[in-house]
């Protein structure tokens, strides 16, 4: 399954754009990284047989494990894509994020949405790898 993350606004270089890199290169599954203006441009078109994750700070708050689970049960059902969407600094609209099949929260803090996006990236990561049974993600 393809995982399609797709940011509002320019990352640039600096710290959060070498994270980002940093867990792109880590995640083996199939990876897109999309990037829009802050306003305006236009989402890519939906797969028929995707499903999309709203990221959004009403949204459910998910354990890493939790996150893992979601994504295996797409991927084996037969998903292709999953995009994440992430908004810019005002976030998305009603309509977004009515259309979501999940609105996913990193906590009820507002984050900066390059720093969203340096933590969606780290945790699709952790999923893959917790999917894979690789030691980088230690249950307590």
């Amino acid at each position: 399954m393809l995982l399609h993350v797709i940011a509002r606004g320019r990352i640039g270089r600096g710290p959060e754009a070498d994270l980002v890199a940093r867990y792109a290169r880590r995640i083996v599954w199939p990876l897109k990284l999309t990037e829009l203006p802050d306003e305006g441009g236009r989402v890519p078109p939906r797969d028929p047989n995707g499903v999309t994750v709203t990221l959004d700070e009403r949204g459910e708050q998910l354990t890493s494990v939790e996150l893992a689970r979601r994504l295996e049960k797409w991927r084996d059902g037969g998903k292709r894509e999953c995009r994440f969407l992430l908004g810019a600094a005002d976030g998305h609209d009603e309509a977004e994020r009515n259309s979501a099949d999940l609105l996913l929260a990193f906590g009820r803090a507002t984050w900066p949405h390059l720093l969203a996006r340096a933590m969606l990236m780290e945790q699709l990561f952790r999923a893959t790898s917790i999917l894979a049974n690789h030691p980088y993600h230690r249950e307590g």
